[in-house]
């Protein structure tokens, strides 16, 4: 695997904030014809509700792009048919994400099941329950997977049991690496192969990063200005969760995630949150095939929290850490580039895995 950035896109928040609002996540073709979701709710074990989007047909005989390797082609072209690809979405993120959409029209494209599960509050909709959704979510995770295994096994043909794979974006995959963690070698019995893509796994250096400097004042503002209009929403269903002055006075992700985040999902504090949840301290425990993809150049990723392989103990995990990125970015090709990169490479290596 290997990623450059265009000569046209210097630096990491550039790689990151193009690609989120300019790039092309789908080609010309597919805009013409984007993929389309079609929406389930299930009822969640705690009386609440979870939505989940899934791809509606994909099209086996449609050409495939001639940017595509002949051994990607074939790997796809051994692929066990509608393989499933969930992708957990990061903070505030949807299936309308920009990463989602261009995973959604390479799956399109290649005859491969996708689902994007929301995390609580991120499907357009107010979940009834106190809690919503944090970084290390595993159990919620862990319920989602199995509910998919069990629903898309029932869709085959005969006794054919066709293999889930699941990718994770930024939260979604620190998340994704916590439920591998915790569920060890039983892991396998629900999913073939696991990724994380520019995923906050040392959560205190991530969060001390996104607080500070050009960081603060972009990033930090637009994820409050999504989450503090939210939380207001919540506090109307359940008076009293959690005190209303200081988390409207809340200036930064620390803040926040201390008045709200952590205490209505059982963390002490936004310390005990960010120690608890994080993936990188045991990474050495995930016993399938894993992808950790973080670029160098990440704003609020910051390279020296990234894991080495002395960090990952064994032949399960296989770090990615290219120099350029950015932060869910890696756009290529020419202006205004497109979103190819994280689908066909991460794309690519989780279904070789489940082949």
């Amino acid at each position: 695997m290997n990623y450059e950035a265009p000569w046209w896109l210097p630096g990491g928040n550039l790689q990151t904030i193009w690609s989120a609002k300019l790039a092309r996540s789908l080609t010309p073709a597919l805009a013409a014809n984007p993929p389309q979701f079609r929406r389930e709710r299930w009822l969640a074990p705690d009386g609440d509700f979870v939505d989940v989007d899934f791809l509606v047909g994909a099209d086996a005989s449609a050409p495939k792009p001639e940017y595509e390797s002949s051994a990607l082609a074939q790997t796809l072209a051994n692929a066990p048919a509608k393989t499933l690809v969930v992708m957990f979405h990061g903070l505030e993120g949807s299936s309308q994400s920009h990463y989602a959409l261009a995973m959604a029209a390479w799956c399109q494209q290649h005859n491969l099941a996708f689902a994007v599960p929301h995390f609580r509050g991120c499907s357009g909709e107010l979940n009834h329950a106190p809690r919503a959704y944090h970084s290390g979510d595993f159990e919620e995770i862990g319920w989602i997977l199995q509910r998919l295994k069990k629903q898309h096994n029932a869709t085959q043909i005969g006794s054919v049991v066709t293999p889930m794979v699941a990718l994770g974006i930024s939260l979604g995959g620190n998340a994704l690496l916590r439920w591998a963690e915790e569920a060890g070698t039983e892991a396998s019995k629900t999913v073939a192969s696991v990724a994380s893509v520019c995923s906050p796994i040392d959560l205190a250096a991530s969060g001390r990063a996104i607080g500070r400097g050009f960081n603060r004042l972009v990033y930090t503002r637009m994820f409050l200005n999504s989450m503090k209009p939210k939380a207001l929403l919540k506090l109307a269903q359940h008076p009293g969760l959690f005190d209303r002055a200081a988390m409207l006075a809340s200036r930064d992700l620390y803040e926040f995630d201390n008045i709200v985040t952590a205490p209505i999902h059982g963390f002490k504090s936004t310390e005990d949150y960010w120690l608890r949840a994080s993936a990188k301290p045991h990474l050495h425990q995930i016993r399938i095939p894993a992808l950790v993809v973080n670029a160098l150049n990440d704003p609020f990723v910051p390279k020296a929290s990234l894991p080495q392989p002395q960090d990952v103990g064994g032949q399960f995990v296989q770090l990615w850490q290219p120099a350029q990125g950015g932060h869910v970015g890696f756009a290529a090709g020419a202006f205004p580039g497109n979103l190819r990169t994280i689908p066909e490479t991460v794309g690519h290596w989780l279904v070789s895995r489940a082949s």
